[in-house]
């Protein structure tokens, strides 16, 4: 006699009927007669070679092999639910989820202006944002912890796929009281001698702000280090000293200080590069790149300001 195989149909059965303690709505939650059920559960037992049940007029108990076995056709269901999901992800990576990861000084000024437009593009999509400075994240997209991330160039190297977004120019902002502050433009040259509030070690935006004081002659206020953007913009409203600030971060939907100045910079400006990298590796290239092209539609409005 040949010996019945089991099946995810019987375990779901078996679930059913623990979970209910009852054969009539077993059978109806998984949609076959009763009959059909206490047979296929029957057939279970004997190739399990354990009793499951104990049967009773009015009263179904789970035997203490049955407890066990239920506990791991409950994993076996979850484990079959998830090589499911990610077959369905492969083939449908607009339903998937993504992590992506975006760094202090970018995403809080960033993700407004293209969160909207993403959902509407793909309205399945789990998006998981990861916040970490550069370093960690390039470690994590190497990793596989994230599956991309937006990052300024230069930050990693041919290992990875990138596709560059947008240009982002600084802006200086100063106290209202300062001898810039009259100016409706500023060039570069006139940093000159000038000491920058500047962020901690690990920013990406610190790297930046060093760069363009090489370029100016500018040079870092010793005796300060901020941890975030914000409180540099907090202590320039207090008047302690200048700073840049990227365009992002000076747009609505941040509210303006009435105790800052902010002044664009003649041509060349200094500006940051941003570009979204991931794995060569990656079986969701294709989808990657979608997804980047929502941050290359950014009005370009978003990258310019009037002098204040």
């Amino acid at each position: 006699m040949q010996r019945q195989t089991m099946n995810l149909r019987d375990l779901r059965y078996f679930i059913a009927l623990a979970d209910t303690r009852h054969f009539g709505r077993a059978a109806a939650s998984c949609f076959v007669s009763q009959p059909t059920l206490s047979t296929q559960l029957k057939k279970l037992e004997e190739e399990l070679g354990v009793i499951l049940f104990e049967r009773a007029p009015r009263n179904i108990l789970l035997t203490p092999a049955g407890e066990l076995i239920l506990r791991h056709a409950r994993e076996a269901l979850a484990q079959v639910k998830q090589m499911q999901d990610i077959a369905k992800h492969t083939k449908d990576p607009e339903s998937a989820s993504i992590k992506l990861g975006i760094f202090p000084t970018l995403g809080p000024y960033l993700l407004p202006h293209v969160i909207p437009n993403i959902r509407k593009r793909f309205p399945n999509l789990e998006l998981l944002l990861v916040e970490e400075k550069t370093e960690i994240l390039i470690q994590q997209l190497r990793s596989g912890q994230i599956d991309a991330a937006i990052l300024a160039e230069p930050a990693v190297d041919d290992q990875f796929e990138r596709l560059a977004l947008f240009t982002e120019p600084f802006v200086l902002a100063l106290p209202e009281n300062h001898p810039l502050s009259k100016q409706r433009t500023l060039g570069l040259s006139e940093l000159q001698q000038q000491h920058l509030l500047l962020l901690e070690d690990g920013h990406c935006l610190r790297e930046q702000a060093l760069d363009v004081c090489a370029l100016s002659g500018a040079s870092e206020k010793e005796g300060f280090r901020a941890t975030s953007l914000e409180t540099l913009r907090q202590m320039v409203a207090a008047g302690v000293g200048i700073t840049l600030l990227p365009m992002l971060a000076v747009q609505p939907p941040v509210p303006k200080s009435p105790y800052i100045r902010l002044l664009p910079f003649k041509n060349p400006a200094p500006t940051r590069k941003i570009s979204l990298f991931w794995r060569k590796s990656s079986v969701r290239d294709a989808f990657i790149r979608e997804l980047g092209q929502q941050f290359c539609k950014l009005p370009k409005s978003l990258f310019e300001m009037k002098s204040s």
